[in-house]
């Protein structure tokens, strides 16, 4: 029935992931997280993690098409599935009984001018399929959204929610097909359909996973670890940036806001916003040896140019009470504090 809203689960291409959750609480309420930046991607298990915490390790099914690593697959259930396999997802959701789905499912920004085929089968195609299912089986739908989900003609500082949109990356593109398409299934179906726009998202114990901000994820593994760090951002490029445990707090905090709350089904979440000279000079007050350089990359820096340098989350703060805790001095403490400590257990090892 391709005319109505068929039933579908989103996974991703070969380098994706997605994390399913399934809570089997007292009210019945079963989650499937869908997590991915290529690969085991920082949003993926770190979403796990968060909703096993909350919600119990065993009602948490990660899944990927790829083989985890050891630790993964030992915290906790672990499937294949993949994003452009209907029938698979589609049994997925029944099989499981799901009634929350967070689809992360993306190739990011960098990545996806690499490959925009595959950028564009996994971030539109596998979106469609999920949009699918949830109005069929009448989930809740968690869509994350983006800074690249703007161009260089929306006003960069501050952004608000509702602006021009007209990003000049398959990424970005591809976002605001989602937060459309998603707003139309809310009002032609009635599906249940939240998103919020991320900043830039850091995270201690992951990779950077080929997005532009990921300078902001490497200066602290090459700090500790070489005592130099090369950026292929220019200096004075600001963007917004959060560290991750406030982008999952926020993100389980829309889908737990009562519907009435809402007045909007896309919000910009914003916790902080700084240059790489910025962040670069924090890490010196805890690094003071720290060299570093600048070498451009003309592609990453065209799409930070094109993106917004603030966020306005006003609209966030106001309806479902949003607020962050972490700001830059914060989140630099925290990563040296993980960073450091990996680093002296492997000189021990």
């Amino acid at each position: 029935r391709r005319g109505a809203p068929k039933a579908g689960w989103a996974f991703c291409s070969a380098r994706c992931l997605r994390a399913a959750c399934v809570s089997r609480a007292a009210a019945a309420q079963h989650l499937w997280a869908a997590a991915s930046e290529g690969g085991l991607g920082q949003l993926g298990v770190g979403l796990a993690s968060f909703l096993r915490k909350r919600f119990g390790k065993d009602n948490v099914i990660l899944s990927d098409i790829r083989k985890p690593p050891e630790h993964v697959f030992l915290s906790g259930p672990f499937i294949y599935s993949d994003i452009l396999d209907y029938k698979n997802l589609r049994e997925i959701v029944v099989n499981n009984r799901i009634t929350w789905l967070f689809h992360y499912s993306a190739l990011l920004s960098a990545v996806g001018e690499a490959n925009v085929s595959l950028a564009r089968a996994v971030n539109i195609t596998g979106l469609h399929n999920v949009l699918d299912v949830a109005a069929e089986h009448g989930l809740r739908l968690f869509v994350p959204s983006t800074i690249g989900a703007f161009g260089p003609t929306s006003p960069r500082n501050p952004t608000p929610d509702l602006c021009i949109q007209r990003p000049r990356t398959i990424y970005g593109v591809s976002k605001v097909h989602a937060e459309l398409m998603g707003e139309y299934y809310y009002y032609r179906y009635g599906l249940d359909f939240r998103c919020l726009r991320y900043p830039g998202i850091i995270s201690a114990d992951s990779q950077p996973g080929g997005g532009t901000t990921d300078y902001a994820v490497q200066i602290f593994h090459e700090a500790v670890k070489n005592g130099r760090f090369e950026c292929n951002l220019r200096p004075d490029t600001r963007l917004p940036m959060m560290y991750i445990h406030d982008c999952l707090r926020a993100t389980l905090e829309v889908m737990e806001a009562p519907a009435e709350s809402l007045s909007m089904r896309t919000y910009n979440i914003s916790a902080m916003s700084f240059t790489p000279a910025e962040l670069a000079q924090e890490v010196l007050k805890h690094i003071p040896e720290l060299q570093v350089t600048y070498n451009v990359d003309p592609v990453r820096q065209a799409i930070a140019d094109s993106w917004p340098m603030n966020f306005d989350d006003s609209n966030a703060r106001k309806d479902w009470g949003w607020k962050h805790d972490f700001d830059l001095p914060e989140l630099v403490t925290t990563m040296l504090n993980f960073h450091g400590s990996e680093s002296r257990v492997a000189q021990a090892n």
